[in-house]
């Protein structure tokens, strides 16, 4: 078995920049004119969102971290915010594996994200899978002269 699983082990690494930015987000404030762009996938397990936000956005929505956000809490799967959606403030979380695109544009800084693939349950719970990806290793005999 294959214990070097790159792929994913970037995609962690680039999660945890966006956990560390939110961190100190939570702690500092957004300096200056930094805001983020999170696009997310809303159907991901652990993703908590309002019923009508779930409705208007079944698959993924982007939110905007600037000016009007409270609460930002981050532990280690993910973060809890409070944006105003219409004049409504609504408290969601965001698991960092549900993460599609991270964007600073001040910082003209970009990361988009690959989410581990999830299987829905016919009760309709959702569960993450996880894969031995030593499927994915190809021997070179198969290609060498003999």
């Amino acid at each position: 078995m294959d214990v070097f699983n790159y792929e994913e082990m970037v995609q962690e690494g680039l999660r945890s920049v966006v956990r560390e930015a939110l961190r100190i987000t939570a702690v500092e404030g957004l300096p200056g004119a930094h805001h983020f762009y999170i696009a997310f996938k809303t159907d991901y397990p652990g993703v908590q969102l309002a019923d009508y936000l779930r409705e208007r956005h079944p698959e993924e929505m982007t939110i905007v971290i600037q000016h009007q956000y409270w609460g930002l809490e981050i532990d280690e799967k993910g973060f809890y915010i409070t944006l105003s959606f219409s004049d409504s403030q609504e408290r969601i979380y965001i698991p960092f594996h549900a993460l599609l695109s991270f964007m600073d544009p001040y910082a003209k800084f970009g990361l988009q994200f690959t989410p581990p693939p999830f299987m829905e349950d016919q009760d309709g719970s959702k569960e993450v899978l996880h894969f031995d990806k030593t499927d994915n290793v190809v021997t070179l005999d198969q290609f060498r002269k003999k």
